[in-house]
């Protein structure tokens, strides 16, 4: 049975920033297509959600309530929570994660 996923107003935020920079800096259609295919792994959590890893920034805390999925270079960090997935974070994996993670997350 599908479970609902809800995207957090902050990784709401992420996705639109994400797209907002790939039109500035590079292409309009690049970053609708970016944006399609990051909101496409978003809802493909509904069927799936224990497929993804834990986050190694949080597994190295003791922390494995977290999962993530990537569409690369960007990461996809959500949580199950009975039958629903909530996504808190949707960031480029080239970024210092520790540090985002930490203030997102904990």
């Amino acid at each position: 049975m599908p479970r609902e996923v809800f995207v957090t107003e902050d990784a709401a935020r992420d996705l639109h920033g994400i797209f907002d920079y790939i039109a500035d800096h590079d292409d309009p259609v690049k970053a609708r297509n970016v944006l399609d295919r990051l909101e496409a792994a978003i809802e493909a959590l509904a069927e799936f959600p224990e497929r993804g890893a834990y986050p190694k920034e949080l597994v190295g805390l003791g922390i494995r309530e977290y999962r993530e999925v990537h569409f690369k270079p960007y990461r996809i960090v959500y949580r199950v929570l009975g039958e629903e997935v909530y996504v808190y974070l949707v960031a480029d994996g080239r970024r210092e994660m520790q540090t985002l993670l930490a203030s997102r997350l904990l």
